[in-house]
Order: structure tokens, then sequence, then C-alpha cells
């Protein structure tokens, strides 16, 4: 790993979705204090930042990302004071932080958007969103056809007529960008935190905000399309780098940027633009060596026309864990906005040997790399949670057709043989805000520890081995020839990662020493969904 280049383009960030990550107070909610006493697991784990999902002010009516004010903690998550200590506590082990920054919405309990409520028709206060008249002879149709990612209209109407854009719910009003208030207002909100120390900022939809201005219908096939992934929106980034820049301690972005195609994601990390942007099109893709393949050349290529490393992932917040998805014989690509409805029951065997392979192929890729929390434990999605637990607001705006994002948003099993397994402190009050399966238990991080075949330790064994040999991190890549079904790769100096898609054996290339196996090796042949990294 190059020592020359800035951090952020080698760095390995770990996702915190903060209300399930570790309960301080016993409330059965994720919390400041609880990340706080886990720091030192994740330096044990040898993480470079914490990229955290919002921990704002909000009325919770999408998990934060309704954010009523950006310059206050939520009172569920602890207080501003917590967070400035999280952020030097942070720094004293090593570790940076990366909070989540909303910029296409905000909440409809924000003062902004009261004052607009109640400031009526035409005024300045609705300038700031995005209002208009209904269509037909009363106004009662909505202004156009755009709908919810969430499902149903994108627009409400609220009592004096007026209707109002919301991409996601009705209480999370789109931003008008047109408007230098809003400029103006998120530049300040960056600033309040580089400031108290935060090391960068993990953009939601970065691939919104602006929106065509004569609000025409959405047709198939629209291009440009009128509320996402617009030219203008670059504008807005250049703005940000330029602060960014101002603070020392090379300050980052991540995009949150769903793309067509490979090209128009490289346009959000030109040089004067972001840093980096999440690699969708590999989280995307089926567990399949020529999909796998062609995500990782078509982002290689595209990503360093323009300088910029690549990021990967393979789970967040939003999508079901990599290990459930991979746990099928047909594993489905992942298509966005559509409700991921695997094939036939888990074999969380299976997706648990594809999930170790997975891990050292990302980990193993030039750039960047982000783990999303409870991914090192090898954590499945939870398909079972009873309807009447179910909190995701895509559950109830799909009229339960879309089991929604609770399955991956369970908290984490820390320690014990019964709920809440270490999540809460012994004399919490509540149990865990979502269920954890009774057998979590042998997934916790305190069964997993010392155990050199856990998924944990195989992370651990990882990333150490990643940030001490010279040829991970930022970087280029050579393909190997392989037979169909196993991608091989040669990195300079001296590292090959081998991973088997295909249902043959694989006899290993030339090599002096095992670094790293996902599996056993027997007679230098590889099986099956396993991975290996090896010297020489």
């Amino acid at each position: 790993m190059s020592t020359n280049s800035p951090w952020w383009r080698s760095a390995v960030i770990y996702q915190v979705y903060i209300r399930s990550f570790a309960d301080g107070n016993g409330d059965g909610e994720g919390d400041i204090a609880g990340l706080r006493s886990r720091l030192p697991y994740l330096k044990s784990l040898g993480v470079d930042a914490l990229w955290i999902n919002p921990w704002y002010t909000s009325p919770m009516a999408d998990g934060g990302y309704d954010v009523a004010d950006f310059r206050a903690i939520d009172p569920l998550f602890g207080t501003l004071a917590e967070a400035e200590q999280l952020i030097e506590d942070a720094h004293r082990h090593g570790i940076r932080i990366i909070p989540d920054i909303v910029p296409n919405h905000i909440s409809d309990q924000h003062v902004w958007f009261q004052a607009a409520l109640t400031a009526g028709p035409g005024s300045p206060e609705r300038d700031r969103f995005i209002f208009r008249p209904g269509c037909g002879p009363d106004g009662a149709q909505p202004p156009n056809n755009w709908v919810s990612c969430f499902g149903g209209p994108a627009w409400t109407r609220v009592p004096d007529g007026d209707w109002y854009l919301h991409l996601f719910t009705p209480q999370q009003p789109d931003l008008n960008w047109q408007h230098p208030d809003v400029h103006a207002e998120f530049e300040s909100i960056l600033r309040f935190w580089f400031s108290r120390g935060v090391d960068g900022f993990r953009i939601d939809v970065a691939h919104g905000l602006i929106k065509d201005p004569e609000l025409p219908d959405l047709a198939d096939s629209q291009t440009p399309h009128p509320h996402w992934d617009r030219d203008d929106v670059h504008a807005i980034y250049r703005t940000w780098r330029t602060i960014a820049d101002e603070y020392p301690g090379e300050r980052t972005f991540v995009a949150e940027a769903w793309t067509d195609t490979p090209d128009r994601l490289a346009a959000y990390v030109r040089p004067d633009g972001l840093h980096t942007a999440f690699n969708f099109d590999f989280l995307m893709a089926s567990w399949d060596a020529k999909d796998l393949r062609a995500a990782i050349d078509d982002s290689l290529t595209m990503l360093s026309s323009v300088g910029a490393p690549a990021t990967w992932v393979l789970s967040n917040h939003d999508v079901m864990r990599h290990t459930s998805r991979y746990a099928r014989q047909n594993v489905k690509r992942w298509i966005p906005n559509v409700p991921y409805l695997p094939d036939g029951a888990a074999d969380l065997d299976l997706g648990t040997r594809r999930a170790r392979a997975a891990a050292l192929l990302m980990l193993a890729l030039p750039g960047g790399a982000y783990i999303y929390q409870g991914d090192e434990l090898g954590l499945p999605e939870v398909e079972d949670l009873p309807e009447a637990v179910r909190q995701d607001p895509v559950w109830e705006r799909s009229a339960h057709t879309n089991p929604g994002r609770d399955g991956c948003r369970v908290p984490l099993p820390w320690a014990g043989q019964t709920a809440p397994f270490g999540f809460s402190p012994e004399n919490a009050s509540a149990a865990p805000w979502l269920p954890q399966p009774a057998n979590w238990s042998e997934r916790s991080v305190e069964a997993q520890t010392g155990d050199e075949t856990s998924m944990l330790e195989l992370y651990r064994t990882a990333l150490k081995l990643r940030r001490d040999h010279p040829a991970l991190g930022d970087g280029t890549m050579t393909w190997l020839d392989a037979p169909a079904g196993v991608l091989a790769f040669h990195r300079e100096p001296g590292f090959t990662c081998v991973v088997n898609l295909s249902t043959d054996l694989y006899r290993l290339p030339d090599h002096t020493e095992v670094l790293l196996g996902g599996g056993p090796i027997t007679d230098g042949l590889l099986e099956p969904d396993h991975a290996v990294w090896l010297k020489g």
C-alpha cells in the first residue's frame, strides 16, 4: 500500500448503522455511548474510518434520513457534546469519522418546511421547496406522474391546495436546489461539522438534488432524467470540494450516486469534484465470474480516466446482506428500486462460503472498500421478521409487497447465549428495537474471537495483511489467464488473488506461499466458492 497517496484512496471504511450497533443506555436503541464503548473493537478489526448513518435530530420517519436539524444530535442517540467526544476518542484510536449528510430532502418537521406550510402558496418560504399547483379543473391531480422511490406518488397535497414533491416519503420534502438559501445552508452545515473534526461526509442521494425546472412527466428511457443524475449537480460538489480543501487532514466525500453507466459515475469524482463514489455495479452483480469481472473492469477503466480510485462494497443498510444474497444456487442480480425477492430458501453454509470468498476478492481489488456492520461476523439477512415489528416505510408504502430493509438492520450480537447478545447492557430497560434471531449466539463477536476458522478472524487477518502488504490498496492489477468461472489477478509486488466461482476444483498458479485462504486447499486445488491470497 502506497504511503504517499491520500488516505481515502485505500481506506477500508466501516459503516455504522448507529441504531443497531451498540446500546449504551439500555433503551434498546443503539447510540453514541454504545459506539464509543466499542471503539477498541473497531481498532482491533483494523478499519480506517467509520461512516455513521444519520444521527441528527429526526422524527425517524425513514430511519433518520428525515433530518429536522443538521446541527443537533437526536436524543435517541445522545448529545452534540457526546458526538464531539466520539470524534476525539476515535481519532485517538487512529479512526476517522465520516457522518452522513442528506441534501436532497429534509424532514417535514424542519423549521423551513413548517414555515413554508404556514406562509402559504407563492411565498418565499415555499420557494425553498418544490411546491406546485395540481392538475385538472380543481387541481386535485398531482403536478406530474413522478413516483416515490418507496412506492406511491411523489407528490402530497396540503390543505391550501398546493402539492409538494417528495421522492421518498411524504415526511421528506425535496429541497429546491435552484434556491440560494439551500446552497448557503448546506455549505454552513459542512463547515459546522468540519470545524468539529469530522473527516468527511457520505452524501445521501448524491445523484438527486437537481430537478428539471419544467417538471415534465417521466417517460420510459428518458435522457436526461428529469430528477436523477443531472449535469448541474456537479457544480454543487465543486463548491463542496473547495470547502473541504480549506480544512487540514485530507477531508473527503463519498457519493451515494446511482447512475446508468460507469462513465456517468466517473463524472462525480473528477479532480475538482467529490473524492470517491460507491461502486454499486459490484454490489449488484450476481455470483458469476463474468458478471463480477465486467463490473470490476468497467469501474476501473472509467474511474482511472478521471484519476479516481474505485470504492468497493458488498452490503449496506439498504440491501439484503450478501451472505443471504449468495445463499441461493441461482443468485439474482440486484436491481435498484425493485424488491429483491431471492429464489428459494437460503443455504447459509453456501452463503457463508461465498461471503468469505467475496470479502477476499473485495479487499484485494485496487482502491478502497466499505464494510457494513456485521459483515465481518457473516450475519445473514433476517428474512422472517414478524410483520408486526417491521418499521421500514418501504413495507407500508408498498402495501406489504416489499419486505423492506429491516432485515439487514437487526442489532448486532456481541456476546452471550441469549438476546440481546450484549447489544444492550445487562440492566437494559427495553428489548432491542428489532428482535435478534435466537441462533445469533454462535455468530457473536465473543463466539468468533480467537477462532481461526471464523468470519471475524478472516476479516481481521485480511485487513492486517492489506495494511502491511505493499501491493494492496490503491494501485493497479493485471488479470491472469483462468478458465471460465475463475477470477485470478496479480498485483505488484508479489501478490495474487484467486476466486473460484465455478463448480470444479481449480489448480492454483505457481506461488511461494499461501498468505490467506477462505477455506482448505488440498494438493494445490482451490475448491468451488472459495478464494485465496498468494505470495509470488
